[in-house]
């Protein structure tokens, strides 16, 4: 029997930004997708008029963008879908699975005031679950499922385990309110089914809405797909994400200056794992990425190993991929690109300027002596290393420069011959020497600099602190 291809789905609701914890899910239903040569669907779950913005969707496909997660088609709106919805609920209506129940707000909420008071259950019993279409009034009604009354519904989950639940803790759940649209907990059914999905990963907040979602299900008579309820993400300190935590949404990880590989390393790991792995690539984590390695207890959130991770990145990262990243979290930021010869520029530096970087401003603090003007204005530290005997030692350095092969050796042995002459370490000539070539002391080598300035912008910048 061959296997049915697997098909997951990302379904957020377009009330704000893409939080940190969607972000993971959609990367999980990505990878678990993609590594098996299935597809990624995008849902956006638009029902709730009231909340539901065109720019929070905006929000979240840009976000989804940034991350690199590209999703198979084009994103389906499940408000678009409410007739469909509507249907299924008069079937099960016409089939006796689901039926009208004309009881008001203000009954049932009487009912759970005396049920509370008497210490008994608050699950709303309506009592024309079996009544005679005949005695129906017309008045407005919703339409409820028919919930088996006794058994056990049990959640085959494959992070959780089974999880069991007595039928007598499920009401009769509403499928239509009383002005005709649906509900999403039908809506998500409906949905899931006539998209083909197989694998429904999800936060584990949905996991008691799996039990009720499949009652709609067996009534149907549809296949059930397999879930996977993934623990929440938690804040440093152990508790439920929030504001206090910082950044929850996905665009503000891209202003931190954070490169997208990185963030689908680092969010892959947050709460799955393989081996001892920490550092790996998405080839890497599509064909690793199974549902067994997801753990039971919520992922914290870690700078620090995210910070890691990006240091990681960068330094193995494609230079000109990297410098193209580098552009768009500029452009995100409301920057202008770098006009063309300091984007060579940028380009030639970057196998220096990537090394030990943990975001693209330290590449773009790193890379300041290609993204500046002459005359270099130095900052203090600079101006100090910059004295008289300092700028006597670089009058000398000059015309040994102006015959030197440009290559690291001789430039490294060219240096180290004129300190050892006047008797000084090495460092007491690349300090002027960085000052000159860069205006600021934290750069990268002198020589490196040397490589990519080139012997003509070398010496002028020599000239400028010498003459």
């Amino acid at each position: 029997m061959s296997q049915m291809p697997v098909v997951t789905r990302f379904a957020p609701s377009p009330t704000g930004y893409l939080h940190i914890g969607g972000a993971r899910t959609a990367l999980f239903n990505w990878l678990y997708a993609r590594g098996r040569g299935g597809k990624f669907l995008l849902r956006i779950e638009d029902t709730d008029r009231e909340r539901s913005t065109p720019e929070a969707t905006e929000a979240i496909l840009k976000g989804l963008t940034w991350l690199g997660l590209d999703w198979d088609g084009e994103p389906i709106s499940q408000f678009d879908r409410a007739d469909r919805h509507a249907e299924v609920a008069h079937q099960l209506l016409s089939e006796g699975k689901a039926y009208k129940c004309f009881a008001t707000q203000e009954e049932i909420e009487a009912f759970r005031e005396a049920a509370r008071a008497d210490g008994r259950s608050t699950l709303y019993r309506s009592p024309w679950r079996d009544a005679d279409p005949a005695t129906h009034p017309d008045a407005p009604f919703v339409v409820r499922v028919k919930a088996p009354l006794e058994g056990e519904t049990i959640i085959h989950d494959q992070v959780q385990g089974d999880v069991r639940i007595r039928n007598d803790q499920l009401d009769d759940m509403v499928l239509l309110r009383s002005d005709g649209t649906p509900t999403y907990m039908l809506a998500v059914v409906v949905d899931d089914h006539d998209m083909g999905i197989t694998h429904v990963i999800r936060g584990d907040d949905h996991l008691n809405n799996a039990a009720r979602q499949m009652l709609v299900y067996t009534a149907l008579g549809w296949n059930v797909p397999i879930w996977a309820h993934i623990p929440l993400i938690h804040g440093p300190d152990g508790k439920k994400l929030s504001k206090r935590h910082g950044a929850l949404g996905v665009e503000e990880y891209q202003l931190m200056g954070y490169p997208a590989a990185a963030m689908r390393n680092y969010l892959a790991r947050l709460g799955w794992s393989h081996g001892d792995d920490e550092f790996f690539t998405d080839s890497q984590a599509q064909e690793w990425f199974d549902l067994k390695g997801i753990g039971k207890s919520p992922a914290r959130l870690d700078f620090k190993k995210l910070d890691h991770l990006t240091g990681q990145h960068m330094s193995v990262a494609d230079d000109a991929a990297l410098l193209h990243e580098l552009q768009a979290y500029r452009s995100a930021k409301g920057e202008q690109p770098f006009p063309k010869p300091r984007n060579d520029a940028l380009l030639t530096a970057m196998p220096f300027v990537k090394e030990k970087a943990k975001s693209f401003d330290q590449i773009i603090e790193k890379a300041h002596f290609v993204l500046v003007d002459r005359p270099l204005v130095p900052d203090e530290k600079a101006a100090k290393a910059l004295d008289d005997v300092s700028r006597g030692i670089l009058r000398e350095l000059t015309p040994r420069l102006q015959t030197a092969s440009w290559t690291r050796t001789e430039l490294e042995d060219s240096v180290a011959a004129l300190a050892q002459e006047h008797g000084l370490g090495l460092g007491k000539v690349a300090q002027p020497l960085r000052a000159a070539l860069a205006g600021k002391m934290a750069s990268p080598s002198v020589f490196d600099m040397m490589l990519v300035l080139g012997r003509a912008e070398t010496l002028a910048r020599l000239a400028d602190v010498t003459d």
